[in-house]
């Protein structure tokens, strides 16, 4: 049986799919602000978190971002009516592995929620990377650069490991988005763009690492 942490202020809603993920063979614990959830957390460590964005006491974010200091393991799968580009890239950024927008069927959470509770339950398997003078690690999701270590999110980690493992060719978006993000209507163009801002800022000491935008096509990573 998963055990769901689901966190939302919204009474009405929370009742609904409560009951909808109990009879669907869940067992839930539900909470309605982040600070209780964090308690919760901290109590009993669940299978699968879902919850909220705007909450009051402590919102969704800064749930994930307290979660995530201690806990790199535990699915996190935002369900929430913030969809903006940078809501979007701000939750995965946070740790999050997925992120749901409402309104949303019962049925495609659960699946969701299924998806991410197997692919958690896969043995980790850290590897290290030499790009350029730069050195990722997979595992502990970090970079380093001369003895200076600086932490990243997860799916930074894997968006590096990609276009790296697939040095001097081009990778399409559309295959880092379903690779990464299971569903282009969720993480937009534009977010995966700020992704790749983001780990060109990463990369910015060594000047000889270039990710290059072929436009309408994808990226490639090089280095001279």
């Amino acid at each position: 049986m998963i055990n769901v942490l689901y966190v939302e202020d919204e009474l009405s809603l929370a009742m609904i799919v409560e009951d909808s993920l109990i009879a669907h063979g869940f067992n839930v614990t539900h909470r309605n602000n982040g600070q209780e959830a964090l308690a919760s957390y901290s109590n009993k460590k669940p299978d699968v978190i879902v919850l909220d964005i705007m909450m009051p006491l402590m919102d969704g974010f800064s749930l994930a971002k307290e979660i995530r200091k201690k806990d790199n393991a535990t699915p996190i799968i935002f369900l929430t009516a913030m969809t903006q580009t940078e809501d979007v890239v701000n939750g995965f950024h946070l740790g999050g592995n997925d992120y749901v927008r409402k309104p949303f069927k019962i049925e495609e959470l659960i699946v969701r929620i299924e998806a991410a509770v197997k692919k958690q339950a896969k043995p980790a398997v850290g590897q290290k990377y030499e790009i350029g003078n730069y050195t990722l690690d997979t595992l502990k999701c970090t970079i380093s650069f001369d003895g200076e270590l600086e932490k990243i999110s997860f799916r930074e980690s894997e968006l590096l490991k990609k276009l790296f493992e697939g040095k001097d060719r081009v990778i399409p978006r559309e295959e880092i988005i379903k690779a990464y993000w299971n569903d282009d209507n969720y993480f937009t163009g534009r977010s995966l763009d700020v992704f790749i801002s983001r780990i060109r800022k990463f990369l910015a000491k060594d000047e000889r690492i270039k990710i290059t935008n072929i436009r309408g096509v994808g990226y490639m990573l090089t280095v001279e």
